[in-house]
C-alpha cells in the first residue's frame, strides 16, 4: 500500500510501531536494573531507594517513557490492523491506553516512597523506622497498581492476537501466541492476586509472553507488513470501510 496525502507507507509505518515496541522492552529491562522497578517485591525497590537515590530517579523516569512508548506501539498497531476491524483495533487500543494510565498512576507511590526521607518533605517527626514502614506501604501500593493493570495488559491481547490471526499480513502463529499471552498475562494477575505464594504457577505465560510480543516487535521491525486485507477478520465477507484505500479512490 503507497502512501496517499500525507499518510505514511504501511511497511514504514510498521517498522516505527516495532521500533517502539521494542523501546519499550528496552526501557523496561533499564528500568528494572536501574530502580528494581516491574515486577518483583518490594525490598528491593527500598533498598534502591535508599542506597542509589540518582539511580532509582533515573530508573523512575525511564519507566514512566516505557509506558509512553508501550502507548505508541499500540497506536501504530492500531492504525496497521484497522482495515481489519476497526471495532476491535479500536477495544484493543482503549484497553492498553487504560493499563498504561493505572501503571503511570500507579508510579506516583514510588514517588512518595523516594520523597519520604527527602528532608525538603518535612518528614522528621517520623522516627527511621516509621519512615521505612511508611517507605514499604507506597511501594506495596504500587506493587499492587503494577497487578491491576496487568488485568488490562492480558486483555487487549486477545482482540490484537486475533486481528494479527485474520490479517494476512503478519505470521498467524504470532496472533495464536499473543493469545495465549494473554491467558498467561490474566493467570499472573489473578496469582499476584489470590495466590502470592505461588509465583510458579505464572512462570509459563512468562515465557509465552516474552516468545509473542517480542516476536512481534521484531517481525514489524525488521519485516514491516504488507497490506492488510480490509474484513479479513470478518465472518461473511463483511468488510469495514478502509480509510487509506477510500482516499486513494477519491
Amino acid at each position: 500500500m503507497n502512501t496517499h496525502g500525507d499518510q505514511l507507507p504501511v511497511g514504514t509505518l510498521a517498522r516505527i510501531t516495532g521500533g517502539f515496541y521494542l523501546a519499550y522492552f528496552v526501557a523496561s529491562v533499564l528500568a528494572s536494573l536501574l530502580g528494581h522497578i516491574g515486577p518483583g517485591d518490594a525490598p528491593p525497590v527500598y533498598q534502591a531507594i535508599v542506597t542509589d537515590a540518582g539511580a532509582f530517579r533515573l530508573g523512575l523516569v525511564v519507566a514512566l517513557i516505557s509506558g509512553f512508548l508501550f502507548l505508541m506501539a499500540a497506536w501504530g498497531l492500531y492504525v496497521l490492523l484497522r482495515p481489519v476491524n476497526k471495532h476491535l483495533a479500536l477495544l484493543f487500543l482503549l484497553l492498553n491506553a487504560v493499563g498504561v494510565a493505572i501503571q503511570g498512576a500507579s508510579f506516583l507511590s514510588l514517588v512518595s516512597a523516594m520523597v519520604q526521607g527527602d528532608g525538603a518533605s518535612h518528614m522528621q517527626a517520623y522516627s527511621p523506622a516509621q519512615l521505612e514502614g511508611l517507605a514499604y506501604l507506597s511501594i506495596n501500593v504500587y506493587k499492587m497498581g503494577w497487578v491491576t493493570a496487568q488485568l488490562f495488559f492480558g486483555t487487549w491481547l486477545f482482540p490484537l492476537g486475533y486481528l494479527v490471526y485474520r490479517s494476512g499480513s503478519i505470521p498467524r502463529f504470532l496472533g495464536v501466541l499473543l493469545m495465549l499471552d494473554g491467558i498467561g498475562v490474566l493467570i499472573w494477575f489473578l496469582q499476584a492476586l489470590l495466590l502470592p505464594d505461588y509465583r510458579a504457577i505464572s512462570l509459563p505465560g512468562v515465557a509465552v509472553s516474552f516468545v509473542a510480543e517480542l516476536g512481534l516487535a521484531l517481525w514489524l521491525l525488521v519485516k514491516g507488513v504488507r497490506a492488510v486485507d480490509p474484513g479479513a477478520g470478518l465472518p461473511g465477507g463483511k468488510r469495514d470501510p478502509d480509510p487509506q484505500a477510500e482516499g486513494a479512490r477519491a
